[in-house]
């Protein structure tokens, strides 16, 4: 049986779910033995992000359901928000 979100977001707490956003860019990228899947929402400067083992087809333009969890990366000794996405399903 598949997790709903509602059964996601009862058993993780700082997890957020949100419905109908629409992907403005997708970028996949190798790192190590996974793709790095970027995607950037509408009306959102943050970047939300998660890890595939295999290529996935492009979302651009495509109005998603995101469950996701808050967080932030380092880079250069710059701190950056992200999103650390743990489920995505195309609406």
């Amino acid at each position: 049986m598949k997790n709903t979100p509602d059964k996601l977001l009862k058993r993780h707490g700082p997890l957020v779910h949100s419905d109908g956003l629409k992907v403005s860019s997708h970028v996949q990228r190798s790192e190590d033995e996974w793709i790095i899947n970027t995607l950037m929402v509408e009306g959102c400067d943050v970047p939300f992000q998660y890890k595939r083992k295999k290529m996935y087809k492009d979302l651009t333009g495509q109005v998603v359901n995101l469950t996701y969890y808050p967080s932030s990366r380092i880079v250069a000794g710059l701190e950056f928000e992200i999103m650390n996405v743990v489920r995505v399903r195309i609406t």
